[in-house]
């Protein structure tokens, strides 16, 4: 390990180098400093856009936890009563102790037809407990009427495409018909009180909800195919579920995260994580090419110089840890410049915001902002200091192993 006195004066002696000329070293100070800019604001964009739909997909459609019997969501679809939980039972209160659980619905599960005049076409529905599932639902946005309210009211909400495609109406009496538990046929009128849209347009297409208790006695059965659970924080989903799957009785319920349900939010993820590490790639070369032709002109500029602390008996290792500091402090201002840059920027444009159209698979655009996280900084600033650092080194390794007569008859 190098004295702190020998750090203290190389890192001085690299300081006054770069002060050499001021220009090329500001060049790429700035560069350094672009490329962060460039990888933060897209890489928080990215962020926000993930941190956006988790939230849309907990808070619209699956919670934080759901809690089913076993093998419901492999085999549920074609037998859902099958796998049916009870009304009420202490595992409900165990789960509803946890302190951080913020509200658990029942929902029951079911499909069939709907029909309003002479218009007919399948369904996918949820009976549901207004009141419970009402925190659950906050990201549902209810384009035309009200939510559901009562329990018992004889009353649905409709999404956006499954209106659209019947005609219904907010007011406008519908039949569901539906094959109940025992294998009966049922239906039942109701009154269409809201029509709702969610970030999935796929499910908008197929989806309504009704109140559970009016879903009980049109299928037949007392109980939910399935227990929603909201947290008071998405960080604590991984805890919460380990302490549940432990106080639970094995082999009686299945746990699964919302991450586990997410299919189509983990695609997302993983397509634009590639897509952020090929911006990330492309700035990093950029900085190892600006950085690498600084350092190298310097060490052209300086060669007679280098050849005369070699002859006076300063180390090879020295000379290069000499040029390596340069690099360093290069990729340490230029990445502190660009992140307080990329802080300023981000809150301007998330104040501005960044108008979207509508990505495939959802009907409506969104108003984008910048999400710059602590993980995000330390990363751009790491990008930086590692590609000048990286950049430096070939000129350094030749500015070390220099022929020191060479070096002292250059330019004579």
């Amino acid at each position: 390990m190098l004295p702190m006195t020998y750090l203290t004066a190389d890192s001085r002696m690299a300081v006054l180098n770069l002060q050499r000329n001021t220009r090329r070293t500001l060049v790429a100070v700035l560069s350094v400093a672009g490329g962060v800019v460039a990888f933060v604001l897209a890489s928080g964009f990215i962020a926000w856009i993930f941190q956006n739909m988790r939230e849309a997909t907990i808070h619209s459609q699956l919670g934080h936890i759901q809690i089913a019997r076993p093998d419901y969501f492999e085999k549920g679809i074609a037998d859902p009563y099958r796998y049916l939980l009870p009304a009420k039972s202490a595992e409900q209160r165990l789960i509803e102790e946890n302190p951080n659980v913020k509200t658990l619905a029942p929902r029951l599960a079911f499909s069939g037809l709907l029909s309003i005049g002479e218009a007919t076409i399948p369904f996918i529905g949820d009976g549901i407990d207004p009141q419970r599932e009402e925190p659950i639902s906050a990201r549902i946005h209810i384009v035309e009427g009200k939510p559901l309210t009562d329990a018992a009211e004889r009353s649905a909400i409709l999404g956006e495409g499954l209106a659209r495609s019947v005609g219904a109406k907010v007011g406008d009496s519908i039949v569901l018909l539906v094959t109940s538990a025992n294998g009966s046929t049922n239906a039942v009128e109701l009154t269409v009180t809201g029509i709702f849209a969610t970030i999935t347009k796929d499910f908008d297409d197929y989806a309504l909800r009704i109140p559970i208790q009016v879903a009980r006695k049109l299928m037949r059965v007392e109980g939910a195919t399935t227990w929603v659970a909201l947290l008071n924080s998405t960080e604590n989903t991984e805890l919460v579920a380990s302490a549940l799957k432990s106080s639970l009785p094995s082999g009686t319920f299945e746990i699964l995260q919302w991450s586990e349900l997410a299919d189509f939010y983990n695609k997302t993820v993983v397509l634009f994580s590639k897509q952020v590490d090929v911006v990330k790639l492309i700035i990093a070369i950029i900085i190892v090419l600006t950085i690498s032709n600084t350092q190298t002109m310097s060490v052209l500029e300086r060669t007679t110089e280098i050849g005369t602390s070699l002859a006076i008996g300063l180390k090879r290792s020295e000379i290069m840890r000499l040029f390596m500091l340069e690099g360093l402090l290069i990729g340490v201002i230029g990445g502190a410049t660009g992140l307080m840059l990329s802080l300023a920027l981000a809150h301007i444009i998330s104040a501005i915001g960044i108008p979207m159209p509508p990505p495939p698979g959802m009907a409506h655009g969104y108003t984008g902002q910048i999400l710059v996280t602590i993980n995000l900084a330390v990363d751009g600033l790491f990008l930086a200091i590692s590609s000048s650092l990286l950049a430096s080194l070939m000129p350094a390794w030749k500015a070390s192993r220099m022929n020191v007569v060479d070096a002292l008859r250059y330019n004579q």
